[in-house]
């Protein structure tokens, strides 16, 4: 079975891919499309970007289709950059470009003020077209510089308390595990795993928040 990822994002495709890789499918990415779809992220939350990726491609394509939209949410900033992650420095900025605007932005905010978290949604559209949302929370404190070469993103300055380490020294295995990404993936692979399984949408009840 085909599972389009509608993505470009290879940080992400590897990760849903050794999170999944015992699942019986063929990934494919927007890479690997004969048509090129181009996303724009207009969305007010995560739950709107992600449904609007995920429907765009499913239009377009057979077989199931995800989608995911996440980011970084500071205390601190009143949750932002929020859906602004990866863009906070810029419509190109680099992932080094944001972590630097959001250490600029904490300057002088003390340890016990820079409390955070990872949130992802997960969007699931089956063969019938019928959209599943799921989300994963990770909680976390932002450091005061980069730590780390593992990861993507704001991983550098992800501190994980639980194991005394930003994200971006953890091991890919330890990550997967408790990640925001992660998390949402374990919700979405009980949906799929029915699927597949051919128990159809039995119990399984299509979602979408907007």
């Amino acid at each position: 079975m085909d599972l389009i990822l509608a993505t470009w994002n290879q940080h992400k495709i590897r990760e849903i891919k050794g999170i999944w890789s015992d699942l019986d499918l063929c990934f494919f990415s927007l890479a690997d499309l004969p048509q090129k779809i181009i996303i724009q992220e207009t969305g007010s939350t995560f739950s709107q970007n992600a449904i609007k990726k995920a429907s765009q491609v499913a239009d377009q394509v057979n077989g199931f289709v995800l989608a995911d939209d996440s980011g970084i949410e500071v205390d601190a900033l009143g949750g932002k950059p929020g859906v602004l992650s990866a863009r906070f420095a810029g419509t190109n900025a680099t992932d080094a470009q944001n972590n630097k605007k959001l250490l600029s932005a904490l300057k002088g905010v003390p340890w016990e003020k820079r409390g955070a978290r990872y949130r992802c949604v997960i969007v699931l559209i089956d063969l019938q077209k019928k959209i599943y949302v799921s989300e994963g929370i990770s909680e976390g404190m932002i450091a005061f510089e980069p730590i780390g070469q593992q990861g993507f993103g704001y991983d550098p300055l992800f501190y994980v308390p639980e194991y005394e380490m930003t994200m971006a020294q953890l091991s890919p295995e330890i990550k997967n595990k408790i990640s925001h990404r992660g998390r949402a993936l374990n919700k979405t692979r009980e949906i799929m795993d029915r699927l597949l399984s051919g128990l159809g949408d039995v119990d399984l009840t299509p979602s979408i928040t907007l």
